[in-house]
């Protein structure tokens, strides 16, 4: 059967509208494609202390689509992490806005109101510490093994005063589900709660079985290290502190404890060359996370080597926190 130039042209019409559909959606899958890969570099920015790189990316970024939520979740993490606890806010409120059933997104906002709440007036802090409890209790319903945001909410109702939500009892109870998911957590939570109620041997036993119960037992002799400073138990923290090191070195996944470990070092004004060694070995480890930024971790090596008189190396290290993150005020402030 032959065909007319009218039928043809419609059946050719409908080849080229479909070849057009076609090619729409591969156009679609490449650019969701490379959308997912570039969030993927924003993280592993975020994770190396690439304040300046993580920023830069997100910018490059195309006006919303599906992925808008978690571009702004990370966005709120790089500002965080800058200590500019107004920026981290106001993108973790609409990363929650776009997808309120993200737990960690949730948990994320919860943070960041927490940081500006404890640095606000007394009304400004009433109202933000509400806030701050509902945020944690929604990532912790949303997802009930969140460890991390139910650890942020037992410390929340540890610290926080009943007339915003908080309470010993509460705290407890979180205890008992980080038991389910996450022992040395909850062991950690525990003894938090024994030092609120100055009962120091429970505290001290509950960080000692957190150590034994942690996969990465280093994070945890920090822990114990910083209730010994508390304590002024000196030889003790000193003690916590090199099995922190020896920890680390056997388990190349816990670098951030060195980091940590540093910081009880420099706040108790002892060993400033050990703090330096343990901060130079995170610097060049491979596992640096956000919760200890590299930058930071540069400032810190800079005060330590100008304390221990070396000018030259100091601003070495300043100028690497800069050349991560061009405008960390703390940094700023050490170079003027």
């Amino acid at each position: 059967m032959r065909c007319s130039a009218r039928q043809l042209g419609v059946v050719a019409r409908e080849v080229a509208v479909a070849l057009l559909a076609a090619m729409a959606l591969v156009s679609s899958s490449a650019q969701g494609a490379k959308v997912t890969q570039t969030l993927a570099q924003v993280n592993q920015a975020l994770q190396a202390g690439e304040a300046d790189k993580a920023l830069a990316l997100i910018n490059s970024l195309p006006q919303g689509g599906t992925s808008l939520a978690e571009a702004q979740n990370l966005e709120c993490r790089v500002h965080y992490m800058l200590q500019q606890w107004d920026d981290a806010a106001r993108e973790c409120e609409q990363a929650v806005k776009l997808d309120g059933q993200n737990s960690v997104y949730h948990w994320w906002l919860g943070r960041a109101l927490g940081e500006k709440a404890s640095r606000a007036s007394f009304m400004s802090a009433f109202s933000l510490g509400k806030r701050v409890r509902g945020e944690f209790e929604a990532a912790a319903q949303l997802n009930p093994r969140n460890a991390e945001a139910l650890t942020d909410l037992g410390e929340f109702y540890k610290e926080a005063p009943s007339v915003v939500g908080g309470g010993t009892g509460k705290a407890e109870q979180v205890a008992a589900q980080l038991d389910k998911i996450d022992v040395a957590r909850a062991h950690q939570l525990r003894a938090r709660i024994a030092e609120g109620r100055k009962d120091y041997g429970t505290a001290e036993r509950e960080y000692k079985d957190a150590i034994a119960a942690s996969p990465h037992p280093a994070l945890h002799w920090t822990t114990l290290a910083s209730f010994y400073r508390h304590r002024e138990r000196w030889p003790d923290m000193e003690s916590a502190i090199h099995s922190c090191v020896s920890a680390a070195e056997r388990d190349r996944h816990a670098d951030v404890a060195l980091y940590d470990g540093a910081g009880v070092l420099t706040e108790s004004n002892r060993d400033p060359a050990l703090a330096a060694r343990m901060l130079e070995e995170y610097l060049a480890g491979s596992s640096k996370t956000e919760e200890a930024p590299a930058f930071e971790a540069h400032l810190r090596l800079a005060r330590l080597k100008k304390q221990m008189g070396d000018s030259a190396g100091a601003q070495r290290e300043i100028a690497a926190a800069l050349q991560l993150a061009h405008d960390y005020k703390p940094a700023l402030d050490f170079k003027r």
